[in-house]
């Protein structure tokens, strides 16, 4: 079989194809296939009447991972692989969307749904709070746009906490421009970024502390703003600072409209969660449910 041919037989009816391109044909793009070790595994295709990846795992060519990277392309179902982005790796679902951590995320999002995401204009924000740091609120907000993004839905994550951001950190993005310019008056919707690899996902850094992140977060500007942005996308997702350091999470709490608490098992004190629980309350806002965060 010569190379035109095993080029025609993997980008035509022979392999198992779901979008545009084959598994083959994606693997070899990617660079995890060769062209001899292609007419190896659709020979024995041919042979037993195999799918591809079948056949591939068969003669131990290519593994689970690798068909399911392919299945991803051919579904376009978007993820990353490691080195060849700077997102962080403690965005699991970016990397590992058939992990056991992003399956409970993916129930997470569907709860959320059903919850407060129902497709009503008035119900496209919710902010994610904690008691403290460190209890994983920033690591659950990223991995729900995320997955939110790999549903085909068009998602907006903000960093909003003015005081320690490191959303930036995590997608690799730059910060020097961001949420505080834009709630000042200095910058507009061209500070929102985007990860080519998540083409659903955008991110719009916290940038520069300023000096008043309070003020800013309670300004007229900021509500305009999440209205603006509400008729753009479908889901708006917004890290917090700690509750229990400020009021920024309150005043979060009241904008967005919906708020869900994050606690990190046997480190989050139960009488902090009724202080966050009991200060959404009063600001008004719909507390949509509790995660308890074990990752």
């Amino acid at each position: 079989m010569g190379q035109s041919e095993i080029i025609s037989a993997l980008t035509g009816t022979l392999a198992h194809k779901a979008g545009d391109q084959s598994i083959g044909a994606i693997l070899i793009d990617a660079g995890r296939l060769s062209l001899e070790d292609a007419e190896r595994i659709l020979r024995l295709q041919r042979q037993k009447g195999l799918r591809f990846g079948e056949a591939a795992m068969q003669l131990h060519i290519l593994s689970r991972a690798d068909i399911d990277f392919a299945l991803s392309r051919q579904f376009h179902y978007p993820y990353l692989t490691r080195g060849e982005t700077a997102v962080s790796e403690d965005v699991v679902a970016a990397y590992e969307p058939f992990s056991r951590q992003a399956e409970s995320l993916r129930a997470l999002r569907s709860q959320l749904m059903l919850r407060w995401f129902d497709g009503d204009p008035a119900r496209k924000s919710l902010v994610v709070v904690s008691a403290a740091r460190k209890e994983g609120r920033s690591f659950i907000v990223a991995n729900l746009a995320v997955v939110f993004a790999q549903l085909g839905e068009r998602t907006l994550l903000i960093d909003a906490d003015l005081r320690n951001s490191c959303q930036h950190r995590l997608f690799g993005l730059e910060n020097g421009v961001g949420l505080s310019a834009v709630l000042a008056g200095r910058a507009g919707a061209e500070t929102i970024q985007r990860n080519a690899a998540l083409p659903k996902l955008s991110v719009l850094c916290a940038g520069a502390p300023p000096p008043n992140p309070q003020e800013l977060l309670a300004g007229p500007l900021f509500q305009q703003l999440l209205l603006q942005l509400a008729e753009q996308v479908d889901v708006i997702l917004l890290d917090s600072p700690a509750a229990s350091e400020t009021a920024d999470a309150q005043i979060l709490a009241v904008r967005a409209g919906a708020t869900m608490i994050v606690a990190r098992r046997n480190a989050t004190r139960m009488w902090r969660v009724q202080g966050v629980s009991d200060s959404v309350v009063q600001a008004r806002s719909t507390i949509v449910g509790t995660v308890l965060n074990d990752f």
